[in-house]
C-alpha cells in the first residue's frame, strides 16, 4: 500500500487513537481540572497527530523530520502529565497505564519514522 496521504499512516492513526483515549481519560478526571492539566494534556496528545500530518504535507523529508520530532516533544509532555495526574490520584494506574501504553507505542513509531526520514534510501512507511 503507498503513502498517498498522512491519513494512510499507521502512526497518524494511532496518534489519533491515542488523542481520543487521552480525551476520554479527561472526561474522568475532577472537573475542576478542566482548564488546567486536563487542558494541556489534551493540547499536548492532539499535537501529535496534527505535527505528523503538517510535517508530511511540508513536501521535504527535513520538514516532516523537524515536525516528528516536535510530535515525540508532544508525546514527551503528554507522558509526562499522565504520570502527573497518577502521582497527584486524579487518574487512577488502572485508567492512565493503558494510555502510557499506547503512548509507548506511539513513541516508537515516530523515533522509527525519525530514522526512516534521516536515512533517505529507506522508505517512509516500513511494508507490511
Amino acid at each position: 500500500m503507498s503513502v498517498r496521504s498522512y491519513r494512510d499512516l499507521m502512526v497518524w492513526k494511532k496518534g489519533m487513537d491515542l488523542a481520543a483515549a487521552v480525551y476520554r481519560l479527561t472526561r474522568q478526571m475532577p472537573k475542576q481540572e478542566e482548564y488546567r492539566i486536563s487542558g494541556q494534556m489534551i493540547r499536548a496528545a492532539t499535537s501529535i497527530p496534527a505535527n505528523i500530518a503538517e510535517g508530511h504535507g511540508r513536501g521535504t523529508r527535513k520538514d516532516y523530520g523537524h515536525f516528528v520530532s516536535i510530535a515525540k516533544g508532544s508525546l514527551a509532555e503528554l507522558e509526562t502529565f499522565l504520570l502527573l495526574v497518577r502521582e497527584l490520584d486524579l487518574a487512577t494506574p488502572a485508567a492512565t497505564d493503558p494510555v502510557l501504553s499506547q503512548a509507548d507505542e506511539v513513541g516508537r513509531m515516530l523515533t522509527a519514522l525519525r530514522a526512516r526520514l534521516v536515512t533517505r534510501s529507506l522508505p517512509l512507511e516500513p511494508s507490511p
